[in-house]
């Protein structure tokens, strides 16, 4: 069993930094040592890494990706082997992924063509949400025979995307209930999909057609009412534990901290784009530009009623926010975006992101945002605990996978599509950008997947993770 020794690093928790060597038998964290120990025990292995100057943390965590997503007339740009490889890129050891059902569809045939497309074809571990499209008799049944049969214990609706994934208020109160009596979590995205339609067709009307409309189209108001109802439905189906994906506005915030504070099982992730992305720079750039930027909900404008960066930022320090994703959904400007020029309806929704969330969620460290701690936390461990591969995943302790990754805050990274993208689509919505660290060397289970600015990863390498209940559930 190969040994391999990590020395001189600065180990970072949630809970504090501390200089350490860590030991790696096979798949596996074996021990840690303090400073000295291992040349007073002896130990030795096969290969030592010196890490010295730099930080060792858990492999990342994205509970978020869509690949390989039927979506808008077209299908995601990244495959489960071009996206999980771009993940490795970027310090990313577990994906979990989005299987779909749709209307008229059945549950486990989706989930079986997601396993289809993943199996032997990832460099790192993954594993998957259900998407319920379509709720009826049998797949709430579904529901819970995936949770007690196949390790996948959440599952997404849509209050959004009426004819494509949406679900009444009724249909999902009765998921709700189905998750009370399962111990699953309930996924959510919340917007009002029923009214934005209304928006979003008198926008057309005025042949008001350019990108920035599909966030002007979908007002904050409208992600923070349904939020709102969401917490409500949760609560008469009996606390059940909700997840709001992909927040972008504080009135959002406003809605889970409140719920929060009244002890209820309701939790929230953000993504990159929500943190740093303005209507005004990205979505407004002119003429078709602006389509890299199209995802739901949208990138929010910086002269709204509310200051929704800071306010996001804020509930990430104070914890209102769990964790931050990617909601990775990559499609290229060429024959895929350009769907809707003339028509910002039809641009495919989604940002290329799974290989830069690390990357760019440090930059708010350096920025003064978030502490190291708070880093490791909502990119790698939360996320463990949130949805049941912890300690397997997301801490440096023994007896957890080898999922490690040496950070160095002493180098520059910089994103573009001539730079650091190995991301499937034709451009870098983070084109330019500049991070005051890097991502060093990536171990998956033990496995050097990335070092020296090389992938030596392999295809088939990653393995489909079971996922128990979320362990943060009272």
């Amino acid at each position: 069993m190969a040994r391999t020794l990590i020395v001189n690093g600065t180990i970072i928790s949630p809970t504090g930094l501390s200089a350490g060597d860590v030991l790696v038998e096979g798949e596996t964290i074996a021990a840690i040592f303090q400073p000295g120990q291992v040349a007073a025990l002896g130990v030795t292995a096969d290969r030592t890494i010196d890490a010295k100057g730099k930080y060792i943390i858990p492999g990342g965590i994205d509970v978020h990706t869509h690949m390989e997503l039927p979506f808008g007339g077209t299908e995601a740009s990244d495959t489960f082997e071009t996206g999980s490889n771009a993940a490795a890129w970027g310090g990313i050891t577990t994906i979990v992924d989005m299987a779909l059902q749709r209307y008229g569809e059945n549950v486990q045939d989706g989930l079986a063509t997601w396993h289809r497309k993943a199996e032997g074809n990832c460099s790192i571990d993954y594993a998957f949400h259900q998407i319920i499209g379509g709720i009826d008799e049998q797949s709430l049944k579904d529901m819970t025979y995936l949770v007690e049969h196949e390790g996948v214990t959440s599952f997404k609706l849509f209050m959004a995307y009426p004819g494509v994934f949406y679900s009444d208020d009724g249909q999902i109160l009765r998921a709700m209930q189905t998750a009370s009596e399962n111990g699953a979590v309930i996924m959510m995205h919340a917007e009002n999909g029923i009214a934005i339609d209304v928006l979003v067709a008198q926008h057309l009307a005025r042949r008001e057609t350019d990108p920035k409309y599909h966030s002007i189209s979908r007002p904050s108001l409208l992600e923070g009412e349904a939020t709102h109802r969401a917490i409500v439905l949760s609560k008469v189906a009996g606390n059940v534990p909700l997840y709001i994906v992909h927040m972008s506005a504080a009135e959002a915030l406003d809605e889970v901290a409140q719920a929060q504070n009244e002890g209820l099982n309701v939790f929230a992730e953000t993504c990159p784009q929500y943190l740093y992305m303005t209507l005004e720079d990205h979505l407004a750039q002119p003429g078709f530009e602006g389509a890299k930027y199209v995802c739901s909900p949208p990138i929010r404008s910086k002269h709204d009623h509310r200051h929704h960066h800071k306010d996001l930022w804020k509930g990430l320090r104070m914890n209102e926010l769990a964790i931050v994703s990617t909601d990775h959904c990559p499609f290229c400007m060429k024959d895929q975006k350009e769907l809707g020029m003339g028509d910002f309806s039809k641009i495919p929704n989604g940002i290329a992101g799974v290989e830069h969330r690390m990357e760019l969620i440090y930059q708010g460290v350096v920025l003064g945002e978030i502490s190291l701690e708070r880093w490791v936390e909502t990119c790698c461990t939360t996320p463990a605990r949130m949805f049941g591969m912890y300690p397997k995943k997301g801490i440096i302790a023994p007896g957890s996978d080898a999922d490690i990754v040496i950070w160095d805050p002493n180098s520059k990274t910089k994103i573009g599509i001539n730079d650091k993208h190995h991301m499937n689509t034709d451009h870098s919505a983070w084109e330019g950008t500049v991070i005051d660290g890097k991502v060093d060397t990536v171990m998956s289970r033990g496995m050097i997947v990335m070092e020296n600015d090389k992938f030596t990863g392999r295809k088939g390498h990653g393995k489909y993770v079971r996922r128990g209940l979320s362990q943060y559930l009272h």
